[in-house]
């Protein structure tokens, strides 16, 4: 509704992974380029981590999104809910790769993998698969995951992996019984929330991206009680900055203060009510 009064061409704080509007904050720069360093040197394996709403996977989508701009050099999967069987994780993979996905015969699904793989390492192609919410993932299943990247020639990993994951993903990699998979492990980075500075840079970033011409503006205690409610957590500021609109255009305000931002907040938790 806040969109036609503020002559936004679009949404400006949906919670989706949207990589056009991706803002590069320190960490934000950091996290994409170890994605991309990982995937260019051939590292094998990346891991990030974040808490929740820290904007790990809008940083998948950015990275997919420059990888997939040269089909001829790159192919990509992405695995987005990694609860499943070994079986159907290398059946998902294939699918994602354009390839024939039929049968519950490892052996012949990895076969298939595999061939591909040489095919497109033959070609200097490089491969990438990007298992989000890696967290999820069973210790069985990220051995899985380690034996994949047992694929390789005598020079270089066939397959690049790329784990996503909250906090937990790294305290589950500290088990002893996945001491294999950490060693090879070489590439880290975990995402923390953005600054006071960088909150506000990061609302303009997106009302931009979004069309604004000025329309709404925020106070100086605004965009603190939205940092501070948010502690710099990326969907949070979403969330509040969302309801604030409304709550502007309810009533017919162009400067949102402190006061907006506090009913904002008082419909977010009170479920819209």
């Amino acid at each position: 509704m806040y969109e036609t009064y503020y002559e936004l061409t679009a949404t400006p704080f949906n919670i989706t992974p949207d990589p056009k509007y991706l803002y590069f904050s320190r960490q934000h720069r950091e996290a994409y380029d170890h994605i991309l360093f990982g995937i260019a040197q051939r590292k094998g394996f990346v891991q990030v981590t974040g808490e929740v709403g820290a904007g790990k996977s809008t940083i998948c989508r950015a990275v997919l999104a420059v990888l997939e701009e040269s089909p001829e050099d790159y192919a990509t999967a992405l695995i987005l809910n990694p609860v499943m069987t070994g079986t159907q994780l290398l059946r998902s993979i294939l699918r994602e790769l354009g390839l024939d996905d039929r049968g519950n015969d490892r052996v012949r699904l990895l076969q298939r993998l595999n061939e591909f793989l040489l095919e497109r390492a033959h070609a200097d192609d490089c491969v990438v698969l990007i298992l989000d919410e890696a967290q999820d993932l069973s210790d069985e299943l990220l051995e899985e995951v380690r034996l994949l990247s047992n694929l390789e020639t005598e020079d270089r990993k066939l397959l690049q992996i790329v784990l996503v994951g909250q906090p937990e993903l790294r305290r589950k990699l500290d088990s002893p019984r996945l001491r294999q998979l950490r060693q090879r492990i070489t590439v880290r980075y975990h995402l923390g929330p953005i600054g006071r500075a960088e909150t506000e840079d990061y609302i303009l970033h997106r009302l931009m991206v979004a069309g604004s011409r000025g329309r709404p503006t925020f106070s100086p205690a605004a965009l603190w009680a939205i940092h501070h409610y948010s502690r710099g957590v990326p969907r949070l500021i979403n969330a509040v900055c969302d309801k604030a609109l409304l709550v502007g255009y309810v009533e017919g305000r162009d400067h949102l203060g402190w006061k907006q931002v506090r009913r904002g907040i008082r419909a977010l938790e009170d479920g819209g009510q």
